[in-house]
């Protein structure tokens, strides 16, 4: 899933790993070898 916009929250499913977007550069978060989760919050 690609960063759109600051203030999205990111979650790893494999070691919890939490990242807030302070600013949205594109691209994809991955963690553990796998794309993180977009959460709500």
């Amino acid at each position: 899933m690609a960063v759109e916009t600051e203030g999205e929250k990111y979650r790893c499913n494999v070691c919890g790993n939490e990242v807030f977007v302070t600013v949205a550069g594109g691209g994809t978060l991955v963690c553990c070898g796998e794309d993180m989760e977009k959460i709500e919050g």
